[in-house]
């Protein structure tokens, strides 16, 4: 039994089911597949690359019937939930100054809701139709959350037709709160000290209430990797013609690591594979859990959907550091990320300055989109300058000739 197995069970953690009743594509170029059969006889790498590329295909065209087409040539997506995935990757230029190996973001904050979790929150779903556990109209999903889940099982529940009833830590920000609630989910708070254990708790305690109910489970749901074997860990491998040597993911779930880590050492078995865990939580690493400033990652618990031996080791990154990265991702780069996003990147930079590390690609997972986070930590200064900001504080001059223009108002 594994640890994760194990440590879910004394959580009381149940099983999914439980029922009541300058971008890289420009210099690491995709090959399209029908160009790749042609090519596969080249080299053993290039066979690889073009087997990546049918996973991703054939995991695209798995979606049931669609309620609309379009006309042959077009390219409208018949539902939002074909929108998921293909996420493009692109290269760090100003923070990873100094850095001997260069690190490529994979941009999940550009899913149809802007985070990692899209694609799970789809495939939980969809796999659990397919095996005729649930229905529209019919099922009530439940399902606890630290706010990403929920979005992405709140927008495909909105566009397939299911009732949502979604627990959550009242410590995440005001943002998951609103966009949970406009997707029409229904949405329980939970007690900030117990973290997502307490969610976990209200999930279960709502569901065995709660008629013809079901419970994804992201902490336990296979499907939640299996998402990520099939697509990101190709998308990855495609979209780097098999160049990553490092591959880099903030735990969660630990669906991400697992799937996409897993996928990648089939392909490739010297590729390092490295988590990331906050410094206040460090479970991972053997230390207890603890309160932090880093939503969506350190569940405090090791979750049975991840494997422990995937990843080669795990790095720790402090809450303050994760905020403060995220700050110049914005303001350096141009990407506006969340705060595991930021620490990612920490953790990143610091392999990329290893000397064994020179040269080599680092492939990291940017989690969520920025704007989730205004009202949080990460924005706190910013925040409190804007509300103090006056109207139109400016005064309007004019020259000689007659043009106008603005000055500040003279201090008192």
């Amino acid at each position: 039994m594994s640890a994760g197995s194990v440590m879910s069970r004394s959580l009381g953690l149940s099983s999914p089911g439980h029922i009541k009743g300058n971008t890289l594509r420009n210099s690491l170029v995709a090959t399209p597949l029908r160009q790749c059969k042609q090519a596969a006889t080249h080299s053993n790498r290039t066979a690889l690359v073009c087997r990546a590329d049918a996973q991703v295909n054939a995991a695209a065209t798995e979606a049931p019937p669609a309620r609309s087409t379009a006309a042959p040539g077009s390219r409208i997506a018949a539902s939002v939930t074909d929108l998921i995935g293909n996420t493009p990757m692109v290269f760090l230029n100003q923070v990873s100054k100094g850095a001997g190996a260069r690190i490529a973001c994979k941009l999940e904050i550009q899913e149809p809701c802007r985070s990692v979790k899209d694609r799970i929150g789809k495939n939980m779903i969809e796999d659990a139709e397919k095996k005729g556990l649930i229905k529209p109209g019919v099922t009530t999903l439940v399902e606890p959350t630290s706010g990403n889940t929920g979005i992405g099982l709140a927008f495909v529940a909105a566009a397939k037709g299911y009732k949502l009833i979604l627990t959550m830590p009242a410590s995440m920000s005001l943002e998951r709160r609103v966009l949970l609630q406009a997707f029409g989910a229904e949405l329980v708070l939970t007690d900030a000290s117990k973290a997502m254990r307490g969610a976990v708790n209200k999930a279960q305690e709502i569901a065995a209430k709660t008629d013809n109910s079901y419970i994804l489970q992201q902490f336990e749901n296979p499907a939640n990797a299996d998402i990520h074997r099939r697509t990101t860990g190709p998308e990855i491998w495609r979209d780097t013609a098999g160049q990553v040597d490092v591959f880099m993911s903030a735990i969660g779930t630990g669906g991400t690591i697992t799937g996409a880590g897993e996928y990648l050492k089939s392909q490739k078995s010297d590729i390092r594979v490295i988590g990331i865990e906050p410094t206040e939580s460090p479970v991972l690493s053997g230390g207890a859990p603890g309160p932090h400033k880093i939503q969506g990652i350190g569940a405090g618990f090791v979750p049975g959907v991840l494997n422990t031996k995937v990843y080669d080791e795990i790095l720790q990154v402090s809450s303050e550091d994760s905020i403060e990265m995220a700050k110049r991702l914005a303001k350096e780069e141009g990407i506006f990320c969340g705060i595991s996003s930021g620490a990612a990147v920490v953790a990143a930079l610091r392999v990329a300055t290893r000397p064994e590390m020179a040269g080599k690609l680092i492939v990291v997972i940017l989690c969520s989109f920025g704007e989730r986070y205004l009202s949080s930590v990460l924005f706190t200064s910013i925040r409190e300058e804007c509300q103090k900001m006056g109207v139109d504080e400016r005064i309007m001059l004019s020259d000689q000739t007659g043009k106008e223009f603005f000055v500040p108002p003279l201090a008192n």
